[in-house]
């Protein structure tokens, strides 16, 4: 028997499909590109200058980064210098007393005291 399931769900629908104007297609299109077009071109003028500020604010960052370094530098020289100029103190301190001991030894011995 012919029931409901023998029918196709498409049967009928080609048929009721309008016939596409080719003409009228390319106007539309035209018409939607020509709406959106402006927009899309400010969209990417302003996607190109936040691009190029991008670059500029890495080449800033870096260099920032750069002189952090560099002062990071200059601050281990700072500490070298000022360790190197305690230890030419101790030198100093070390050296007068040598000479001092030397001066106590050369009486010692002119007062003919041997050592």
């Amino acid at each position: 028997g012919a029931g409901p399931a023998d029918v196709s769900p498409d049967e009928g629908v080609v048929e009721d499909l309008p016939l596409i104007d080719e003409k009228a297609v390319e106007q539309l299109t035209k018409g939607l590109i020509s709406h959106y077009l402006p927009d899309l071109q400010r969209s990417k003028s302003a996607l190109q200058e936040l691009t190029q500020n991008q670059v500029v604010l890495l080449e800033t960052i870096e260099q920032e980064i750069s002189k952090f370094q560099e002062c990071n530098s200059i601050v281990d020289v700072d500490a070298l210098f000022s360790e190197a100029k305690h230890y030419h103190n101790k030198l100093v301190n070390i050296r007068n007393e040598m000479m001092m001991l030397h001066e106590k030894t050369s009486k010692l011995k002119v007062s003919g005291i041997s050592i």
